[in-house]
C-alpha cells in the first residue's frame, strides 16, 4: 500500500515538548487487516496513533505496548510501537459498532471501550526489565485516559488529542493526533496559552481531513511559542510475526496440545492477533514440532 504517514517532534524554548502524527494510511491498513466496523476502527486507530507518538521517545530496539482494557463491548484494544515508527495493533471485538453519539454526532468510542477499566503502558527498554505503568480509565475516549497516565505515572502534565474519521464505506478518511507536554521549567501563563490554542485547534481528524499536516498542527497548537521542529519520521503498520516465531509458540504449548492438533485437525491454522495474518502448519510440520517439544 502507499503510505504518507509520519510523526514529528518539537520543543518550545525549554517549556513544552510536543508530538504530532498523521496516521491515516496506517490505521486504514489496520482496518483492512482486521475488517473493523467504524467504532472499533476509531478506538483501534486512536490507540495505534498514541502508541506511535509514545514510541518516538524510544531508542534502538525499545518498544512500547499500550493496552486499553475497558468494560465495554470492544474488549481489549492493544498497540505496540517501536522507535522507528513501526506499529501494529488490534481490537478484541472488531465487529462492534454503536449508534452515533448525540448531540455531537461522533463515534461513541468511550461507551464502546467502557468507562471502567485500566490503561496499561509497558516499555521494553534496553538492558532493563520491562516497566509497566497503569491507571484507571477516565472515560474510555483514549486521549483523556492517556493524559491521566502521563500525569499520574510520569508526573508530566499533558494534553492529548487523538482522532479517526471513518467514511461511509468503513474506510479511514483521516487519522492522527498530537501530544503536548509541559516541561519542568515552564513559565507561568504557558498553560493558559496552550489551552487557548487547543480550543482554537478543534477536532484533529477534521483538520487532517482538510489537509492539515503534522507540522501545521503543532504550529497551531503551539502558536506564540518559539518552536524547534525535528525531522519527520515515517510511520507504517508493520508486524513482527513470522511462521518461525509461531513455531516456537506451538512448541511451548506442549506435546499433548500438538498431538491433539494432529489427531483432530489434521494440521493447524494459526492467526496473529496483531496483523490477522494466517499461517498453516501441515501434519508433517506438526510432527516435527511435536518431536522438538518432547526433546525440550
Amino acid at each position: 500500500m502507499s503510505n504518507n504517514d509520519y510523526i514529528i517532534r518539537a520543543t518550545a524554548a525549554g517549556q513544552v515538548r510536543a508530538f504530532a502524527a498523521v496516521t491515516t494510511d496506517t490505521v486504514q491498513e489496520a482496518q483492512r487487516r482486521h475488517e473493523t466496523l467504524p467504532t472499533a476502527t476509531a478506538a483501534m486507530g486512536r490507540v495505534i496513533t498514541a502508541a506511535v507518538m509514545m514510541g518516538n521517545t524510544l531508542k534502538g530496539h525499545e518498544t512500547v505496548t499500550l493496552r486499553v482494557l475497558g468494560d465495554g463491548p470492544l474488549g481489549a484494544v492493544v498497540a505496540v510501537a517501536d522507535a522507528q515508527g513501526a506499529v501494529r495493533g488490534y481490537v478484541q471485538q472488531p465487529q462492534v459498532h454503536l449508534p452515533i453519539r448525540q448531540p455531537d454526532h461522533k463515534l461513541d468510542v468511550g461507551r464502546a471501550v467502557g468507562p471502567n477499566g485500566m490503561l496499561h503502558v509497558t516499555k521494553n527498554l534496553a538492558m532493563r526489565e520491562p516497566y509497566t505503568g497503569s491507571v484507571p480509565l477516565v472515560s474510555g475516549e483514549i486521549g483523556e485516559d492517556l493524559a491521566k497516565y502521563y500525569l499520574d505515572s510520569e508526573q508530566t502534565p499533558s494534553a492529548v488529542s487523538l482522532g479517526v474519521l471513518v467514511d461511509t464505506d468503513n474506510t479511514v478518511r483521516a487519522a492522527g493526533g498530537y501530544i503536548v507536554q509541559l516541561l519542568p521549567d515552564a513559565a507561568e501563563g504557558v498553560v493558559a496559552k496552550l489551552e487557548q490554542n487547543i480550543d482554537n485547534m478543534g477536532a484533529v481528524s477534521r483538520s487532517i481531513d482538510g489537509g492539515m499536516s503534522a507540522v501545521e498542527m503543532l504550529e497551531k497548537v503551539l502558536a506564540g511559542f518559539d518552536l524547534k521542529i525535528n525531522e519527520p519520521q515515517p510511520v507504517e503498520f508493520a508486524c513482527a510475526c513470522s511462521k518461525g516465531k509461531l513455531e516456537g509458540i506451538l512448541i511451548s504449548l506442549g506435546a499433548s496440545e500438538i498431538e491433539e492438533m494432529i489427531k483432530e485437525e489434521k494440521g493447524a491454522e494459526v492467526r496473529c492477533h496483531f496483523c490477522n495474518e494466517q499461517y498453516y502448519f501441515t501434519d508433517r510440520e506438526l510432527e516435527s514440532l511435536l518431536q522438538q517439544s518432547r526433546e525440550e
